[in-house]
C-alpha cells in the first residue's frame, strides 16, 4: 500500500522549512544581507549627499565642505557597486551550492522510496521534479530570503535617520510606506498569485510527463500510424498550459501595478506632509529636502519584497513539491538488524494484497517452490503476476499472510541478504548510455569480466554481444537505442 500523501503548506511553512536547507551556509547569507544592507545605504547616499550640497547652499547648517560631498557621493557610487557584487556573489554561490545539494537528497529519497515509488507516479513528473522544480527554487536563495532581509534593515535605519535628523512625521509616513508596500500589498495579492502558481507547476509537471511518455514511446506511435492523435493531444495539453501561463501572467501584472500605484501614492504623501511642515515653520527646506529625498530612495527594498509573490508562485509550489517528496515516507523500510539466509525453498500461506487498501490485487494466494524447481505463475493480464512477484522481493509490504524463506517471514531477513537471492527480470528493461559491460555491472560493481561473460553465457546472450563491434565495451545508447 502506498504511503504517497501530498501536504499543502503555507508559505511561511515552505520558507522556513527551505531555510533550515541552508545549514552551514547560513554564515555566508548573513555577509550577504551585511552587504546588501550596507550597499542600498550607500546608494541612497548619492542622491542624499546631492540633497545636501542643495541644503548647504540653501542655508543649512551641514558640517560638511562642498568638497567632502562630492567626494562622498563619488565613493557612494564606487563602493556601491563593490557591495552589490559581494552580495550577488554570496546569494547565488548559496543558491547553487544548494540546488546541487537538494538534488542530491532527493535522489537519496528516491533511492528510498524506489521501487514501488515508480509504480505510484510518472516518470516525467519526477523528471520535471529534478530539474525544473530544482531550477525554481534558485529564486528563493538568491532572491527572497537577502531581500527581505534587507528591507527590514534598510527600512528601519531610514526611519531612524528621518525621524531623528529631519522630522517624525516624515518618518512616519516612511514608515507606513514600508509597511503597505512591503507587507499589506504582498498579502492582498498572494493568495490569488499562489493559486495560479501552484495550478501552473502541476500543468507544467502533467504535460512534461506526457510529452516524455510520447518521446520514449514515438517508435510505436509512428508503427500504429497514432502520430496525428498523439499529435492533437500533445497541442491541447499545450494549449491547457498556455492558459495557464496566461492567467498567472496576468494575476503577476496586476500585482506590480498595485505596488508601483503604492509606491506613487506614499511618494506624493511624503512631499505633501513636507511642504505642510515647511508652511508651518516646522520644518526648513533644507531639512525637507533631505528628508524627501531619504525617504524617495528607500523605497527599493520593499519594492523588491512586493514583488516577490508574483516570483514566489512558482518557487513555493515547487518547494512544496519537493518538500513532499523529502517528507514521503516509503513503502518498506529496510532491514539491517534481522537474519540473513541462503535459499533453499520458499513457501507462501494465504497472501491478500492491495495498493490502496480497498480494491483487492492478491485475495488468499499460496504456492511452494525450492532449489532447483522452475515454477511458473500463470494467469490473464493485471491479475496481480506482477505484483505478486514484487511482494516476493518485498517493494511493498504484505498485508495478510505469509512470505517465508527457509521458513524465515520475510520481515525478519535482512534487505540485502533477500536480494541476493532473489532477482527479478521486469516487464521493462532500462540500459544506460553506458557500455554493454557497465550496465551489467549496476548489479555487481565488482564483478569481473569472466563473472559478466558467464552470466551472459547462462543468459544466451554472450555470443549475440560478441558479434557486436566493440563486444562488452559496444555503447548501447539511451534505452538501448543503438
Amino acid at each position: 500500500m502506498t504511503n504517497e500523501k501530498y501536504i499543502r503548506r503555507s508559505g511561511a511553512k515552505i520558507m522556513a522549512s527551505l531555510i533550515t536547507l541552508l545549514g552551514s551556509l547560513a554564515y555566508i547569507m548573513i555577509l550577504a544581507v551585511i552587504n546588501g544592507s550596507v550597499g542600498f545605504i550607500v546608494a541612497m547616499g548619492v542622491t542624499l549627499m546631492g540633497a545636501v550640497g542643495i541644503a548647504k547652499s540653501l542655508g543649512e547648517a551641514i558640517p560638511l565642505s562642498y568638497g567632502a560631498i562630492i567626494a562622498l557621493t563619488i565613493g557612494f557610487g564606487v563602493l556601491r557597486g563593490f557591495l552589490r557584487y559581494l552580495e550577488q556573489y554570496s546569494n547565488h554561490y548559496i543558491a547553487f551550492k544548494l540546488l546541487a545539494v537538494l538534488r542530491d537528497k532527493i535522489f537519496r529519497a528516491l533511492r528510498i522510496l524506489c521501487p514501488a515509488k515508480l509504480e505510484s507516479k510518472q516518470k516525467g513528473a519526477i523528471i520535471s521534479m529534478i530539474t525544473a522544480d530544482i531550477e525554481t527554487l534558485e529564486v528563493f536563495y538568491a532572491h527572497t530570503i537577502s531581500p527581505i532581509c534587507i528591507a527590514v534593515i534598510v527600512s528601519t535605519c531610514v526611519t531612524l535617520f528621518v525621524g531623528f535628523t529631519v522630522n517624525w512625521y516624515l518618518a512616519l509616513i516612511a514608515l507606513l510606506g514600508y509597511l503597505t508596500i512591503g507587507i499589506i500589498v504582498p498579502m492582498i495579492s498572494s493568495g490569488r498569485l499562489k493559486e495560479s502558481g501552484v495550478r501552473y507547476r502541476a500543468e507544467f509537471a502533467s504535460f512534461n510527463a506526457y510529452f516524455l511518455d510520447s518521446i520514449k514511446g514515438i517508435k510505436d506511435i509512428v508503427l500504429m500510424h497514432a502520430q496525428d492523435q498523439r499529435k492533437d493531444e500533445v497541442n491541447k495539453r499545450s494549449d491547457s498550459l498556455l492558459l495557464e501561463t496566461k492567467k498567472m501572467k496576468h494575476d503577476t501584472a496586476k500585482a506590480t501595478a498595485e505596488t508601483e500605484l503604492s509606491v506613487s501614492i506614499f511618494i506624493i504623501l511624503t512631499l505633501i506632509v513636507g511642504i505642510i511642515l515647511v508652511a508651518n515653520n516646522h520644518l526648513t527646506i533644507g531639512k525637507m529636502l533631505i528628508g524627501v529625498t531619504a525617504v524617495f530612495g528607500s523605497f527599493g527594498p520593499v519594492i523588491a519584497i512586493s514583488a516577490l509573490p508574483g516570483n514566489l508562485t512558482q518557487t513555493f509550489a515547487s518547494g512544496d513539491r519537493v518538500l513532499n517528496l523529502l517528507s514521503e515516507k516509503p513503502a518498506v523500510n529496510p532491514i539491517t538488524d534481522r537474519k540473513d539466509f541462503t535459499f533453499e525453498n520458499l513457501e507462501v500461506n494465504h497472501l491478500s494484497f492491495s495498493y490502496d487498501g480497498k480494491t483487492q490485487v492478491l485475495k488468499d494466494i499460496s504456492m511452494h517452490a525450492k532449489t532447483g524447481e522452475i515454477v511458473g505463475i500463470v494467469g490473464e493480464s493485471g491479475c496481480g503476476k506482477s505484483t505478486f512477484l514484487k511482494l516476493l522481493l518485498r517493494f511493498w509490504q504484505k498485508e495478510t499472510g505469509d512470505i517465508l524463506y527457509n521458513g524465515i517471514d520475510i520481515n525478519e531477513i535482512n534487505t540485502d541478504s533477500l536480494l541476493s537471492n532473489t532477482t527479478m527480470v521486469s516487464q521493462t528493461t532500462y540500459l544506460f548510455d553506458d557500455t554493454v559491460e557497465e550496465n551489467l555491472r549496476i548489479a555487481k560493481p565488482e564483478a569481473t569480466i569472466e563473472e559478466i561473460q558467464n552470466a551472459c553465457r547462462m543468459a544466451s546472450v554472450h555470443d549475440f554481444i560478441m558479434t557486436l563491434p566493440d563486444g562488452y565495451q559496444s555503447k548501447v545508447g539511451t534505452l538501448g537505442d543503438n
